[in-house]
């Protein structure tokens, strides 16, 4: 009688086993290949893609990675400079994260792009990455309380004005700005407009393209309207671009919406207590469900998490952020199949191939 119920037990553990197994890749699959091809969905193209662009000041740009992130800084002016952008003899930055100038380095040195999109105050899709102008500007404002207008008038990364300095301090609120990069107070890069950053690109490099939502919890008329706005953007643009986004609601929309778009889910690891559940789901892609995305960008030091294996095992391309060294490149390389990258130059052309990595698109 022991072993009759000892058997039965085993049973039960072993349906229930294969039954929360099946969920899990359920909720974890990528977008189904029939849906793909029936959508003629195009692959994330093999290059390296910098992280808000090929810049001079921003993310990254650290102390526990200045033994490399010399060199890049020295390709992103070098490169800004051809492009037409600042002066030789700048001493401050010239080329400052998620600017019109990054973007013409990025494009110089044939780096796809990663950049970010917001809404203005007045509606506009703008090219920023935090929700405040704080650590790009030293200004506390959030950018959905400013008009676009008021966002030319702040300087990225301002440098103290010195005498013969091409780089000048932030402009007052109002001055005016010019297609050129500068304000009636010397050389500025501003928070640029979407549009214009496409009109730049102009399908030289192809490019990932990350709504910004305030945050997991939050689904409401303005994300709408980001959505709306900026694949309407995207739309009439000609050259390769793909979306991600943290919000799964974001991929879900382009899912119903616009399902021929490659997307991507953004996601990291995340503690149940500290960051909630719905934080946790996403950090362990349970949420895929509602975006079934065709690639997972993933933070690269996670490369090994049981959800991510899962989800390159079922077919998903895996895209790292963010790679700032070659040792981090390295490592990451056996986990990922492309990578968004900054702080450091390459030394290959493309990355390199993925080890017993899933489909690549």
């Amino acid at each position: 009688m022991k072993s009759t119920r000892s058997a039965d037990f085993l049973r039960r553990a072993l349906v229930l086993g294969s039954v929360a197994a099946g969920l899990a890749a359920w909720a974890v699959a990528p977008r189904a290949r029939r849906d793909a091809i029936t959508h003629a969905v195009p692959g994330l193209p093999r290059v390296w893609y910098a992280h808000r662009g090929l810049h001079d000041a921003g993310s990254g740009l650290t102390d526990a990675y200045s033994a490399h992130s010399g060199e890049y800084v020295a390709l992103a002016r070098r490169m800004a400079l051809r492009a037409g952008y600042g002066s030789a003899d700048a001493t401050g930055p010239i080329a400052p994260e998620n600017s019109l100038a990054a973007f013409a380095a990025a494009c110089e040195a044939g780096f796809g792009i990663e950049l970010d999109i917001q809404l203005t105050r007045d509606g506009r899709v703008v090219v920023v990455h935090d929700s405040t102008l704080m650590r790009v500007a030293g200004d506390p404002r959030r950018i959905g309380e400013l008009t676009y207008e008021q966002l030319c008038a702040i300087s990225l990364f301002p440098a103290p004005a010195l005498p013969g300095d091409a780089v000048a301090a932030p402009a007052k609120e109002g001055a005016a700005a010019t297609s050129s990069g500068y304000t009636q107070s010397g050389y500025a890069q501003h928070v640029p407009l979407l549009s214009d950053v496409l009109r730049l690109v102009d399908g030289r490099v192809p490019l990932i393209v990350e709504y910004k939502m305030p945050s997991l919890e939050q689904w409401d008329d303005g994300c709408e309207s980001l959505m709306e706005k900026g694949d309407a953007l995207l739309r009439d643009y000609q050259g390769e671009y793909v979306v991600e986004s943290f919000h799964p609601g974001a991929l879900r929309w382009y899912r119903m919406n616009d399902p021929a778009v490659c997307r991507g889910q953004l996601a990291s690891r995340a503690d149940l207590h500290e960051d909630g559940l719905k934080a946790w789901l996403a950090g362990e892609l349970s949420l895929n469900w509602m975006s079934r995305p065709d690639f997972v960008a993933y933070d690269w030091s996670d490369g090994n998490a049981p959800a991510v294996r899962l989800s390159r095992f079922l077919g998903a391309v895996m895209v790292s952020w963010t790679v700032r060294s070659p040792e981090e490149y390295q490592r990451a390389r056996t986990m990922f199949d492309r990578h968004i990258i900054e702080s450091f130059v390459p030394s290959d052309d493309v990355p390199g191939p993925v080890s017993g990595g899933g489909t690549i698109l």
